[in-house]
């Protein structure tokens, strides 16, 4: 929006704007952006260690107090 807009103020003073011009302040250059990155391939064999979801930490009382405040904690 701004470079349109600065544009527009250019077009104004009388300057001539072709689209070769504008083609060199798009913000949507992208020859020197690696999309994806540069990755190491010589690791993509190695296995990962496995996945331990468990924590050693006790939400019961969090659940409960949850319930309770929901009046969900007592039976009906």
């Amino acid at each position: 929006m701004d470079i349109a807009e600065i544009v527009r103020q250019l077009l104004e003073e009388g300057w001539k704007i072709g689209p070769e011009d504008l083609a060199h302040i798009s913000p949507y250059l992208t020859e020197h952006v690696k999309r994806f990155g540069e990755y190491s391939t010589h690791e993509l064999d190695i296995q990962p260690d496995a996945y331990d979801p468990k924590l050693d930490v006790d939400f019961t009382l969090l659940r409960e107090q949850d319930l309770t405040t929901a009046g969900l904690g007592q039976a009906s």
